[in-house]
């Protein structure tokens, strides 16, 4: 329900006090693992090359007076990107912002939401696109006990897993493939706690605790351990109940970890395992393909605060990634 004026008109012992639980924007990350691409147009074509051509060794010893060995490559164009159009609003009525008291702030407030809705509506869209099993050609899925090679593994958080050598195995997979190691670490939060506890891992840095404490398993000792550049973890959460019900809290990214290689910087003739097209020229969106506006709904007597979000998260190579499904135990 939208709040009342008893909502915003508080007694004054408790006007010091105001709590509200907002997300840390740097637990959303789905903006930071791919390369973001703006375009000034909703939808367009892209090219994509067989790799194959490039890869196939074909030169051949000249002899004298004879043409020089030759071959070509193909290019394709491949399913267009479509930058979708996703908004939210909420409106500040004028008897709310009359009757609110100076601790509260409706427009700060009503950003905040919509911000957030803004988020959590990229970071779940991301999920479905990427973070799932089928859509990357290589996954394995986690289970209890006899995992089948090539099929499955056991879960990182049993004592007798090996995810340093999961990992490694799938890099080299990747790059045998491709042509290019995979650079990027996508996990749950929860797998992140199980890797902290996973005695292979901890025994590594182990000899890193001193008199002030036990060494404690960072990303940076993730990184250097699975020889990945860059780790992300997947902190956000979103509430699956609808309004009038019992919340339902979890994490958006679940128990998974995907392994990917991600172009550090978009270009012709630069793979990738996705990207994300934003759609700037859309009435002066920023680089991200976002913008927040406020404007007078004088029929309803309130301001709106809206937010629109144009973008489109394209999976470009499935071979350029590996997924870990359900790689730990959810309790």
């Amino acid at each position: 329900m939208n709040p009342t004026k008893g909502d915003v008109h508080v007694n004054r012992p408790l006007t010091n006090i105001s709590v509200a639980y907002l997300q840390d924007q740097k637990n959303f990350i789905a903006d930071s693992i791919f390369p973001n691409i703006p375009v000034s147009k909703q939808s367009d074509l892209y090219f994509m090359y067989d790799r194959g051509f490039f890869n196939r060794d074909e030169m051949k010893e000249r002899a004298p007076g004879t043409e020089s060995a030759g071959g070509d490559y193909t290019i394709e164009v491949d399913t267009p990107y479509y930058a979708r159009v996703y908004s939210f609003h909420h409106d500040i009525p004028d008897q709310r912002r009359a009757n609110t008291d100076s601790e509260l702030a409706p427009d700060r407030e009503a950003t905040e939401l919509v911000t957030r809705k803004g988020l959590i509506r990229r970071e779940t869209l991301w999920v479905s696109k990427f973070f799932k099993a089928g859509v990357w050609t290589n996954d394995r899925t986690g289970v209890d006990s006899a995992p089948v090679a090539g099929t499955s593994t056991l879960r990182w958080n049993d004592d007798a897993s090996t995810p340093i050598e999961d990992i490694r195995a799938s890099k080299t997979i990747v790059l045998e493939s491709t042509g290019f190691e995979p650079n990027t670490l996508v996990l749950g939060q929860k797998v992140v706690d199980a890797l902290s506890d996973h005695p292979d891992i901890v025994d590594r840095v182990k000899y890193g605790q001193t008199a002030n404490g036990p060494a404690m398993i960072e990303l940076s000792e993730l990184v250097a351990l699975f020889k990945i550049p860059r780790i992300f973890v997947m902190k956000s959460i979103v509430n699956t109940a609808k309004e009038g019900a019992a919340n339902v809290h979890s994490f958006i990214g679940g128990a998974h970890a995907l392994l990917v290689y991600s172009a550090p910087t978009p270009g012709l003739m630069t793979p990738s395992g996705g990207y994300t097209f934003s759609w700037t020229g859309f009435l002066g969106a920023q680089p991200q393909g976002q913008r927040i506006k406020r404007f007078r709904m004088e029929n309803l007597a309130s301001d709106r605060v809206e937010i629109d979000m144009a973008f489109d998260q394209k999976l470009i190579s499935a071979d350029l990634g590996f997924f870990f499904d359900g790689i730990v135990k959810e309790v």
